[in-house]
This record gives C-alpha cells, structure tokens and sequence, in this order.
C-alpha cells in the first residue's frame, strides 16, 4: 500500500546539524500534507513541522528559526533540516503523511517507523 522510509537520524553533538528524510511510495494518487513529530522519553508525541501540498508550513515554537521543513512533490518526499540542535531535541523523530490511495481509494495516515536523533552536550 502506502510505506514511509525514514532517514538521517544519527548522534550529533549540540550545535551541530541533521538532515532528515522521509520517502513515501506506494499506491499514492496525493499526499495532503507531511510532516514531523517527535518523541522525547517520558514526553508526548509532539508535532515539530508540517507542510502541506500548497506549500504553508507550521512550526514547533521550540524549534522555529532552527529547523527547516521542504518537500519534493515529485518525489513524495519530506525533509528536515536541522541545525542548531540542542540536547533538548533529543527525541526519536516519526515522519507521517496524510495520504490519498489510488486502490482503494481512501485517505489515511500513515506513520514511518521513527528514526533516533540524539543530541550530546
């Protein structure tokens, strides 16, 4: 059906930067919107950035002016640039999409396996 293959996600010391990236394949007709989310221990799963078809993103408060979310359409891709990491970024970080199928028909979310992203101080 529809698959989501997360990449990027590492040990990286404070200061220092990552790049995500989710590929979604599959029967896809479109994609509404991707994004990200993380998850610290002990903490909810939490949104970091989302963007839709027509290009509007939103922002985590926390990570505004460090993070930078782009899409490739074509592709059906997502990425996260990360810079600046602070150890409070330490989380392991899930892609989702919102997606419209081709067989059936239908819209759902699905939800990569989570890549490992940690921060040293």
């Amino acid at each position: 059906q529809v698959q989501l293959v997360e990449s990027g996600g590492g040990l990286v010391q404070a200061g220092g930067s990552l790049r995500l990236s989710c590929a979604a394949s599959g029967s896809i007709f479109s994609i509404n919107y991707m994004g990200w989310y993380r998850q610290a221990p002990g903490k909810q799963r939490e949104l970091v950035a989302v963007i839709a078809s027509g290009g509007s993103t939103n922002y985590a408060d926390s990570v505004k002016g460090r993070f930078t979310i782009s899409r490739d359409n074509a592709k059906n891709t997502v990425y996260l640039q990360m810079n600046s990491l602070k150890p409070e970024d330490t989380a392991v970080y899930y892609c989702n999409a919102w997606v419209v199928t081709t067989t059936p028909r239908m819209t759902d979310d699905y939800w990569g396996q989570g890549t490992q992203v940690t921060v040293s101080s």
